[in-house]
Formats: C-alpha cells, structure tokens, sequence
C-alpha cells in the first residue's frame, strides 16, 4: 500500500521555454523574468526543459548561466538534456563552469536513447560516427564519472608556458551529488537508483509489457519504489516528481476556461499507451488549491514524494505563467505542507 502523503518539503516549477522564432530574445527573457520570480516567491527549484529544431530552449545551461547572475539563492535545473545530442566530456565541462557561477545551484537532469528524429538530423549530428555512437547507459556512465572527477586523459602537466588537467576543470566537488535522471520506465528506475543517481519522474511513463489496467498513478509509485530498493540511500534516496498542475484560485474567468480547454484536449492521450513506445501520459490537474489538494494526495506516485517540479503547461502566455507560479507558492503549496526555505 502506498503511504500517506507527506508534507511538501521542496516545490519547483518546470518550463519549456517557447519563443517567436522572429523575436527569440523576447521568449527567453520571459523564461529569466519567470526564474527571478520563482526566487521572490520562495520557490526552491527552476527547471527548463531541452528542446532541439524546436522553437523551445536549445541551450538550458546558457540561460542558465544568466540566471545565475540574476538570482542568488533558487535551485536551477536541466530536466533533461538528452545525451544522444552530447558529447559528455563537453557537457561535463559546460555543466561543473555553470554550477560554479552558480555557486553551487545546478541540478542537471539528464536521459539517453536515440536522439529525436535522428534519421533526420543524423547528417549534421553525428555525420562521421552516426554508425558507432552508443546511445544507451554508457553514455550516461561516462558523464557520471567525468563529473565525479574521473579521469578524462591520461596525461597532466606543464607543457611549454600550458599546464594541463587530467580531469574535467573546473571541477565542482558538489555537483555529482545534485545529478538526476529522468526516468519513465521499471528498468530506467532501477538503472538509476543502482548508480546512486537521484530520480526525476514526470508526466510520462513507459508501463510494461502486458501491464494494465493502464494506472498512470500506480506505475509511477511502483518505479519510484523500485528505484529506492537500489538506491544507497533507501527510502532517503530523492525523487522530484512533475505533473503538469494548473491552479486557478486567482485565474480570471477567461484563464480558467482556456486552462481547462488545454486540459481536456490532451486527455484523450491519457486513457491509454501512445505510440510505438507505447507512453502513457497523466492527466493536467487544473483546479482549485482545494480540489488540487484531493487530487494529488489520491495520487499513488506522489503521496511516494516530498519534492516537485510542476511542469508549466507549454503554450500559454507570460501573464498565465505568472498567475499560475504565484498560486503554487501561495495558495497551493502552503496547502501540501510547504513552507520556503525549507532545507
């Protein structure tokens, strides 16, 4: 049986980031703008989503290099960035110069498998190695140990008027502790808690062969606790789920209906697997801090956590990203408990 919820101890938001491909600047200051908000407001965490040949942030550790400069205390966070469009000495390199600008703020969230259309996109990705490219666990082991301060060459010293590194520099003795992974499935659960890695969950699972009826709830309770089977650090072990949740306590009648309208287009992707991959997505919560409270304490996956980073739905306005952010740290998340600055 599931537990009982549990008191709220860090509250997050996610977004997708989406710009005017004729005016970019103004769709990524949007996403700055909502960041030192979410400080402001208390919010422990920001998240942004990675979307390559999309018109969605391209380069999450950019922008948040800059919000490092405009905020000084809220968590900043990758969820994810997929391996396949990485090099991992390189990511490692990208990753511990922001956490060092950050001073020690970064949260990366990472995944692997085959990048997104690569048939398409192969050409200009991976033109030499497309053939040879290992796009499974071992991608992600390599960032892992390259971070942790493993070697990335066996050669160090001085050379001429240049001194040279074995591992990754800057190295931020931190950094490793705060990696994630974003995982939809049993077996991606598992891998990650064996790795000692902490665990993102989202709005999508992967049910397994044969599984149904099809419960959203039910398997994501059921990976979380699998992966805290194989985690070093048991029932302890973090786990940051990411409903996509819309309140509208403060909404105008407009909002509230055009929120509701989002919600229930996308419903009919949540009754059963979706493509080959055969996904299954949740449900957007969009209602009241009351009914949102019964909603999510009825749900098996997040009465299994304390931490959240409620996805920010994808197309909505800067003015509906603002009304909705602060409802979750006033209204909402008072409600489940949370309370800011909370270690």
């Amino acid at each position: 049986m599931s537990q009982a919820p549990r008191p709220l101890r860090k509250l997050g938001f996610l977004t997708i980031g989406l710009f005017d491909e004729a005016d970019p600047r103004r769709g990524h200051e949007s996403t700055l703008d909502l960041i030192t908000l979410g400080e402001q407001l208390g919010f422990d965490s920001a998240w942004l989503r990675h979307r390559h040949l999309q018109y969605g942030i391209s380069s999450p550790l950019a922008v948040l290099a800059a919000a490092t400069q405009r905020t000084s205390r809220i968590q900043l966070g990758t969820a994810v960035t997929p391996l396949g469009w990485e090099n991992p000495l390189r990511l490692a390199e990208d990753l511990a110069t922001v956490d060092v600008l950050s001073g020690g703020r970064l949260n990366p969230g990472f995944s692997v498998g085959p990048p997104t259309h690569y048939e398409h996109v192969r050409g200009a990705l991976h033109p030499d190695t497309g053939e040879h490219e290992d796009f499974g666990p071992r991608r992600a082991e390599r960032l892992l140990a390259l971070v942790r301060g493993e070697d990335a060459s066996d050669f160090a010293g001085t050379e001429g008027i240049e001194t040279y590194s074995r591992r990754v520099q800057p190295h931020s003795p931190g950094l490793a502790s705060r990696l994630w992974y974003g995982a939809g499935s049993l077996r991606s659960a598992r891998w990650v808690g064996e790795h000692g890695i902490n665990l993102l969950t989202s709005s999508v699972v992967k049910p397994e062969d044969g599984q149904g009826p099809f419960d959203f709830a039910a398997i994501q309770a059921a990976q979380i606790r699998a992966f805290r089977e194989r985690h070093p650090d048991g029932a302890r072990a973090r786990v940051s789920q990411g409903l996509v949740v819309i309140p509208t306590d403060s909404a105008t009648p407009e909002q509230r209906a055009r929120y509701r309208a989002y919600a229930l287009a996308r419903t009919p992707r949540t009754l059963a697997p979706q493509g080959p991959a055969r996904l299954l997505f949740a449900p957007d919560l969009v209602g009241t801090t009351e009914e949102l409270v019964e909603r999510l304490h009825a749900h098996a996956g997040y009465r299994e956590v304390d931490e959240v980073a409620f996805a920010l739905p994808f197309t909505f306005g800067h003015e509906d990203y603002v009304q909705i952010l602060t409802d979750l740290a006033t209204r909402l998340g008072p409600a489940l408990g949370w309370k800011p600055g909370q270690d």
